[in-house]
């Protein structure tokens, strides 16, 4: 197998000096300077990761992460700079990049951030984890034929409700009918999504996504059907909208019961008639997009409410795919455990981590309010916690257990052992020894500084909601401190 590239969009004397150390760790370095350049280079050599610097001259970074967006399985991208901003950081993270770095790149974050390598073949994987994928064997290529389904998207699960949601998919996988696929948040509707375009015959076009929940509704027509110059304030040229983008391929509009009711309709006539018009625009825009949708309200409710248009209902719902929540699915939720620490020991450099009896029937008895999400920030932790050792139910910081000085010791050797694998500004600092709850409140503060301030994306990463999140800051601040 050859070596695997990293591209760089950078100047050349500004990366440079990374070059020997990627090499020395059996990777490849790409260079360019240009958007044309760069695209060029990923169509060839399938880069696994991009850094690109912004001030790159006669380079449009945003562009590239535009590009990112519509293209499914596009590389990561890592924005660096010499100096940058808050306001930056999030405009680019907003855009859909993996990162935004200060200067200089080392070895140390880098290795961090590295796409794990695919297994060379399915054959290799141990007994176990191939039970994991409800998918049979032939489910992992394409309808095409064509390069196999990526392993993220292969759905873990042997329970009868998963599987029979998974049969039915993978039935009306090739047609292009709606499909609206409804459940609790956490349960993995955007992983069906994502399963149903990889076995249908548009895998190798692009899949785009949009929350219709993040944006209000003059943002949100822009962003599904695009604009032209002079549309609005601020509409300096041109842009091109989500469903544009999406032509040939499939979109997903995630929670679409948040839309407006005037947005509906212009939705209801591309999905009737495939085409619309841009913002501000006297042309008309065809496409041939297949359209998923996600919501996790009960939608026939919100029709009677009034709240969602009944034609648009019908319209979407021509395939129902109805995801059980975690507690309903039994043993998955041991399946899921097994997979997600293995998943996080590797990503740590822990190596194999066990899992103590009370531990795994703690995590049966539990009620999963957060679903698969849930429980995959909750194993992150523990593997986090639990270093070289068991994990064991006080790993989760979910009851009343009492840690012991020798407990936080063992979890101060384990962070030790992991260093190898762990940025100079990691969690290791925060998992020293110290009471519980002035770790978890740096875990709190460390997560606001890795995101930038941005308190939604610090919530995901601790797993908790944006309300507790809220909740912890306002105690900090009546204890003095400047959050």
């Amino acid at each position: 197998m050859s070596a695997r590239t990293v591209l760089f969009i950078a100047e050349p004397q500004s990366v440079a000096a990374i070059f020997p150390t990627l090499k020395a760790a059996g990777l490849q370095a790409g260079l360019a300077d240009n958007l044309n350049g760069a695209l060029g280079f990923i169509r060839k050599s399938r880069p696994c990761l991009i850094f690109c610097r912004p001030t790159l001259q006669s380079f449009d970074a945003q562009a590239l992460l535009e590009q990112a967006r519509a293209i499914d399985g596009f590389p990561p991208v890592v924005i660096f700079t010499a100096s940058g901003s808050a306001e930056e950081a999030t405009r680019f993270l907003d855009l859909g990049a993996r990162d935004y770095w200060i200067e200089p790149l080392v070895w140390d974050k880098i290795k961090l951030v590295i796409p794990p390598e695919a297994p060379a073949q399915e054959a290799d994987e141990p007994n176990a984890a191939r039970q994991a994928h409800a998918t049979p064997p032939s489910s992992a290529t394409g309808a095409t034929g064509g390069s196999p389904v990526p392993a993220r998207f292969h759905i873990i699960g042997r329970h009868d409700a998963v599987l029979r949601v998974l049969a039915l998919a993978k039935q009306v996988a090739r047609s292009k009918a709606t499909v609206l696929i409804s459940g609790e948040s956490g349960t993995g509707k955007e992983m069906f999504a994502r399963y149903l375009h990889h076995n249908s015959d548009r895998a190798d076009k692009p899949f785009v996504a949009i929350n219709c929940a993040a944006l209000p509704e003059h943002l949100l027509e822009s962003e599904l059907f695009g604009h032209e110059k002079g549309a609005f304030t601020g509409a300096i040229s041109r842009k091109l909208g989500r469903f544009e983008l999406a032509h040939g391929g499939t979109i997903l509009l995630d929670e679409i019961t948040e839309m407006d009711l005037g947005l509906q309709a212009k939705l209801l006539r591309v999905l009737q008639e495939s085409e619309f018009d841009r913002v501000g625009g006297v042309e008309t825009v065809s496409v041939d997009v297949r359209v998923l949708a996600t919501t996790n309200r009960d939608i026939e409710g919100v029709v009677r409410e009034g709240k969602f248009r009944q034609d648009l209902f019908y319209q979407l719902n021509v395939i129902p795919l109805k995801l059980p929540a975690l507690k309903e699915r039994g043993d998955d939720v041991s399946l899921l455990a097994e997979f997600f620490i293995n998943k996080f020991a590797a990503t740590y450099g822990l190596g194999q981590l066990a899992i103590t009896e009370n531990a795994k029937q703690w995590l049966m008895d539990y009620d999963w309010p957060g679903n698969v999400r849930e429980l995959q920030n909750l194993m992150e932790r523990a593997v986090l916690l639990a270093g070289q050792g068991p994990i064991q139910t006080r790993h989760f910081l979910m009851g009343d257990e009492q840690w012991t000085p020798d407990d936080l010791a063992g979890v101060s050797a384990g962070q030790k052992a992991a260093s190898e694998a762990a940025p100079p500004t990691s969690m290791d600092e925060a998992l020293s020894v110290m009471p519980l709850h002035e770790m978890e409140k740096r875990l709190i503060l460390k997560s606001l500084e890795e995101t930038t301030g941005n308190r939604t994306r610090a919530a995901e990463l601790l797993g908790i909601s944006v309300r507790t999140l809220r909740n912890k800051l306002n105690e900090y601040k009546k204890q003095g401190m400047d959050v």
